[in-house]
């Protein structure tokens, strides 16, 4: 199989400038609708074929890719790992120079093996959009997290995050401390120690580590929980009940942030593991609101990737 140069697809946040994740997050604040109205439909990617692979479960992302798309006047389709030819055997690397023979306009993809959309686009001319790769790195959601927090009047810069739960296999984790960092955030990460790499400290300044809650979440402006991934746990968990107590976010830990602290979470949630209903449900909660930006961040995305950072600059809707 050939090699090519690669497409300018969107494979991580690692290599984005702060002046490229800034024009990404006020494209999406032109997408967002307005109060009490639904997403804009328009025209601008008429035309473009988008195929959502997604070789891992998924609800918001998958369907947020696939109303981004046609909220943007592209056609998009659908392929989980089941329905493809890749359960009768058939090669990753062949199902997606078939997928790319069809002529996609671009290709989101999800995949369980760290690095798997970087490798294949190097020999596809189409373009990938990383939907998260293993424990690697998954930029639409730093993306809409950041989008979110401006949302709700914070700023990133000089901001205290703490990133708390099973820090070790979250690509979350590692995509939002490359994007928070580019603006000078304090990123405290925070788990049981086993959970919590000490190599992640080296990935970008301003990133400290402890497995003492109540120090990461002091006069924190945004509290992110993550959820524990059993699937990717080779060793025992701690149970259920024994985590939330460590690791758990309950009200009174609130009162250990600051007054306006944002809560967040990728999703999807484990009420009574990582994160308590009442704190879940709050008016500190921005959950929902995560979920909503996600469209609006992956229409910025796919009109990038599809029309090019310099075409859509200065297009309105």
């Amino acid at each position: 199989m050939p090699y090519r140069s690669p497409a300018a697809g969107l494979l991580g946040i690692e290599n984005l400038t702060r002046a490229e994740i800034q024009t990404i997050l006020d494209r999406a604040q032109h997408f967002q609708p307005k109060t009490g109205e639904s997403f804009p439909k328009l025209d601008l990617l008429k035309g473009k074929m988008v195929v959502n692979l997604f070789f891992e479960a998924s609800t918001r992302t998958r369907t947020s890719f696939e109303i981004a798309a046609r909220r943007l006047g592209a056609d998009a389709v659908s392929i989980t790992a089941q329905a493809s030819s890749v359960s009768k055997g058939e090669s990753l690397v062949d199902t997606l120079n078939t997928l790319s023979a069809m002529r996609p306009d671009a290709i989101v993809m999800r995949h369980a093996a760290s690095g798997a959309p970087l490798f294949l686009q190097r020999y596809l001319e189409t373009p990938i959009i990383n939907a998260g790769d293993g424990t690697h790195e998954h930029p639409t959601q730093a993306l809409l997290d950041a989008r979110t927090i401006l949302d709700r009047g914070a700023h990133l810069e000089q901001l205290k995050v703490a990133i708390i739960g099973d820090i070790a296999h979250s690509r979350v984790a590692r995509s939002n401390v490359y994007l928070l960092s580019r603006y000078g955030a304090s990123i405290v990460l925070c788990g049981p120690a086993s959970l919590l790499p000490r190599e992640l400290t080296h990935i970008a300044p301003g990133v400290t580590l402890t497995t003492d809650m109540n120090e990461a979440i002091r006069d924190a402006g945004v509290i992110m929980m993550l959820r524990v991934q059993l699937e990717r746990q080779h060793e025992a968990s701690f149970p259920a009940n024994e985590y939330f107590q460590f690791y758990g976010l309950r009200l009174e830990h609130l009162r250990l942030a600051k007054p306006e602290v944002i809560v967040m979470h990728p999703g999807p949630i484990n009420r009574g593991r990582e994160i308590s209903s009442e704190v879940a449900d709050s008016q500190r909660s921005a959950i929902l609101n995560q979920v909503e930006n996600g469209i609006s961040v992956r229409m910025a995305v796919l009109e990038r990737v599809l029309l090019g950072a310099t075409n859509n600059a200065g297009t309105t809707h």
